[in-house]
């Protein structure tokens, strides 16, 4: 077992840990963040049975995509979806985390190839709407206005929501934070949504997360190392 390896089946035993405590329904969705790491890094942790892998980049995340073509990974776009970049997500990406405005959600819906099956989404909440992070504000009108215009979008699938916490938060803080996420995926529910999905939850925060809901972790330091600019 190499040291990458290593790092990956300990994040796989936190979250088995995790889940049990929290009495979870159903297992929890790691999403191993490569983003900057090689595509060989890739490759050696699908080797060791890791299927689901997320990026912030667009265009390494189409790079790897192209270079890693053979092995039937699941791609998450997690990072923030630019208009002039948007084709290379529809294209290559199974799944978006970073929702945030109609005219983006539009964009996916049109440029998402035929032959795909429709792209599954998530709306990202600002959950602590703090102005250097992107979002929609975590208010219900907001929410359901966007859900509202995903849901007449036939090649895109509205799946849950997305939410990076407050830096250097509490953990009371953290639970806050998603407890109330909780609370804006059961309005999505109760006006009628088939969502399900709490993406949240990263290196520093898993267990408290999945304590509160999470269905879907994004790891990236505690497997991969850690990168100067590391968020997850």
């Amino acid at each position: 077992m190499t040291a990458l390896t290593a790092r990956w089946q300990s994040v796989c035993d936190e979250i088995h840990q995790a889940t049990t405590s929290a009495l979870a329904q159903k297992p929890v969705c790691l999403i191993a963040v490569s983003k900057t790491f090689p595509a060989a890094d890739i490759r050696a942790l699908y080797q060791a049975g890791q299927r689901d892998f997320g990026e912030n980049y667009i265009q390494e995340f189409a790079h790897k995509a192209t270079q890693l073509a053979d092995l039937d990974i699941t791609w998450h776009m997690i990072g923030h979806v630019q208009s002039n970049k948007s084709q290379l997500v529809a294209e290559h990406a199974h799944w978006v985390h970073s929702i945030d405005r109609a005219r983006i959600a539009q964009r996916l819906n049109a440029q998402r190839p035929k032959g795909l099956v429709p792209l599954n989404v998530c709306i990202e909440i600002n959950i602590a709407n703090e102005a250097a992070k992107h979002g929609i504000a975590p208010e219900e009108s907001i929410l359901l206005t966007l859900a509202q215009t995903i849901a007449t979008l036939p090649r895109l699938t509205l799946r849950g929501l997305m939410c990076v916490a407050k830096t250097n938060s509490t953990e009371t803080e953290l639970q806050q934070q998603f407890q109330r996420m909780q609370a804006l995926l059961a309005f999505l529910q109760d006006a009628g949504f088939d969502v399900d999905v709490l993406s949240m939850g990263m290196s520093s925060d898993l267990p408290v997360a999945i304590k509160n809901g999470a269905t879907h972790v994004r790891i990236g330091r505690a497997i991969f190392g850690h990168r100067s600019y590391d968020e997850t």
